[in-house]
């Protein structure tokens, strides 16, 4: 049974967290794909999951997949964003807000780009050994799980992907749009002048994640 604080007991939530966070980085789940990631019964799955949903962590939809019965599959429910780490929000907001209405747009404009420099100086340092860009992409998605965005890297034909399944900051995001700005640009930099970088899933756009594609130019690595 839910907690009234949102958390479950003992053991249970173990299972419970896990099951929240497979469905953060991988979307959408059926019970028997869970169950074999996991190890146990599709059954145990199917229970937690009835129980997350009517804490308000899940929800659930059937679809066809060729001849039989639908597949029901599940996925977070906004409410589930609680689970998941989410910075000094409160304290964020405030600060955003006073910032704003006391000094101006400009002064807004001027602490963002500021944050903007100090992260990519910070990311620069940190990745300035990487030979490649391969390797640079590779480090930048470890030092964002590192901030809580549970990064993960692929490539696929010469493309990098950089996927962020999780953003501990999206009340702050959501309040001041011009912090995802600046977060593209540091990425430009981190990355380098050899590639591209393009925001092709935005959370605050409706996505469940925040996705970057980044191409090479003119076959450089």
């Amino acid at each position: 049974m839910p907690l009234k604080n949102g958390s479950y007991k003992g053991a249970t939530w173990a299972t419970r967290r896990a099951l929240l966070d497979m469905l953060k980085l991988q979307g959408e789940l059926t019970s028997l794909q869970m169950a074999e990631a996991l190890g146990v019964s599709p059954m145990a799955i199917r229970q937690h999951m009835q129980e997350l949903e009517a804490a308000g962590d899940v929800n659930s939809i059937d679809r066809a997949r060729g001849k039989g019965r639908p597949s029901k599959f599940w996925s977070l429910a906004p409410a589930a964003a609680r689970h998941f780490p989410d910075r000094h929000r409160d304290l964020m907001l405030d600060l955003l807000s006073n910032v704003q209405n006391v000094l101006g747009d400009d002064a807004m404009d001027r602490l963002l780009d500021e944050r903007g420099d100090e992260q990519a100086r910070n990311y620069g340092r940190q990745v300035a050994d990487c030979e490649s860009l391969s390797a640079r992409v590779q480090a930048l998605a470890r030092l964002r799980s590192e901030e809580g965005y549970m990064a993960e890297a692929s490539e696929q034909d010469g493309v990098f992907t950089l996927v962020e399944n999780h953003c501990p900051i999206c009340a702050a995001a959501s309040a001041c749009k011009g912090l995802c700005d600046r977060e593209l640009s540091v990425f430009e930099r981190v990355l380098g002048p050899g590639c591209t970088v393009e925001r092709v899933e935005h959370l605050l756009s409706g996505a469940r994640r925040c996705a970057y594609q980044i191409r090479p130019k003119n076959g450089q690595d």
